[in-house]
């Protein structure tokens, strides 16, 4: 599903229509149409300058929008001051008050919201038990790890109750591994809580991780829209296929076209796809296989007859859970083949130099008209 259809806003928790942020000439967020569902974590993914971040701004009310409506609940909050917002942001810095224990980090929005001291002491201690860190309510923050330090801040920014939750880059700050296993902690507390998420990310596997949707951006558009298994076997143009995991592209024009099939005529030979291309023959398309749906053999296969071709091995990497192979075409393409670890053994005679065979089945390519 791409965002910027007509009907893509007509239902949703959370609704941009037509959002437009311009910095002088150059439009930051381009018309942006999005419905994201109450409980829902929804991330947007893109690089560095794609507009991300600043439609997460508008979101919270830091940004004011060109023009467009952002609706919550039915409420067109587009002109709405940041702290009149039923929302809260948490930040990378996640923004902790070093001189502040952690109960008193917590409940520090309480208090200025004037609610009654047995209230207070009730949501944060039921925070704090939330995010597991109960028994660390009176040290600083300069005393906590930083997966802890971020646990601090998610349970300071859902202590008030908020109807909409916003990330900015939230496990930005931590290293790969801790990283990886608060992930799975962070959804499964927002999830507990049932509040509306959107997420703001650069790396595609966080957002493969913790979003239930996601929305790929670039130069201020959204491109796509979907489950992280639409995005990455279905996706909608070259842009995604690329910026999703790693992916071959096999550019060339289309040689046939069946109600059942088509093929694509590259320099590195013809591409079979197992659907039809609405088109007309000789239009140039691109067909996008992964790495991991192509196997690779010394020996020629018997039982292939199609998408089968011969190439010399660059480069091999070993990874512990999958072995990686570059293989130049006689084209001098160089297509990236990923093979998945079973044995503790090594098992493949593979190696540099080696003319190899690699193949894939018609079903595994996907055809990229743009």
């Amino acid at each position: 599903m791409t965002a910027n259809t007509p009907n893509s806003a007509a239902q949703g928790y959370l609704q941009t229509v037509d959002l437009l942020k311009r910095f002088d000439e150059v439009a930051a967020v381009d018309q942006v149409s999005l419905s994201i569902d109450k409980g829902e974590i929804f991330a947007l993914l893109g690089s560095s300058g794609c507009g991300k971040s600043t439609l997460l701004r508008m979101l919270a009310g830091f940004e004011t929008p060109t023009s467009g409506r952002v609706l919550l609940g039915g409420q067109d909050i587009a002109a709405m001051p940041p702290y009149e917002r039923p929302i809260n942001m948490m930040f990378q810095s996640y923004a902790l008050f070093p001189h502040l224990s952690v109960w008193e980090n917590v409940a520090f929005g309480l208090k200025r919201e004037g609610l009654p001291r047995t209230e207070v002491k009730s949501r944060v201690d039921e925070m704090l038990g939330l995010v597991q860190l109960s028994n660390y309510a009176k040290r600083k923050p300069h005393q906590l790890s930083g997966g802890q330090q971020q646990r601090v801040a998610l349970a300071r920014s859902l202590a008030k109750r908020p109807k909409l939750l916003l990330l900015d880059e939230p496990l930005g700050a931590l290293d790969k591994k801790l990283r990886e296993r608060t992930q799975f902690e962070l959804v499964n507390i927002i999830e507990a809580v049932g509040v509306t998420c959107v997420m703001v990310t650069h790396d595609q596997e966080e957002a493969m991780t913790m979003a239930s949707r996601i929305a790929v951006m670039s130069q201020g558009k959204v491109l796509q829209v979907g489950t992280p298994s639409d995005i990455y076997e279905y996706p909608n143009c070259r842009f995604v296929a690329d910026f999703i995991g790693n992916v071959n592209l096999f550019d060339g024009h289309m040689s046939l076209d069946e109600p059942d099939a088509c093929e694509i005529t590259t320099p590195a030979g013809v591409v079979r796809i197992n659907h039809a291309v609405s088109g007309n023959l000789g239009r140039e398309l691109t067909a996008a296989v992964r790495p991991e749906k192509i196997s690779i053999a010394k020996e020629r296969p018997a039982d292939v007859h199609v998408n089968l071709f011969r190439a010399e091995v660059m480069e091999i990497a070993y990874f512990g859970s999958y072995n990686t192979y570059i293989v130049e075409l006689p084209s001098k393409q160089r297509i990236k083949i990923t093979q998945a670890n079973t044995s503790r053994y090594e098992t493949s005679d593979i190696t540099w130099n080696d003319q190899v065979y690699f193949w894939w089945p018609e079903e595994a390519a996907i055809v990229l008209t743009s």
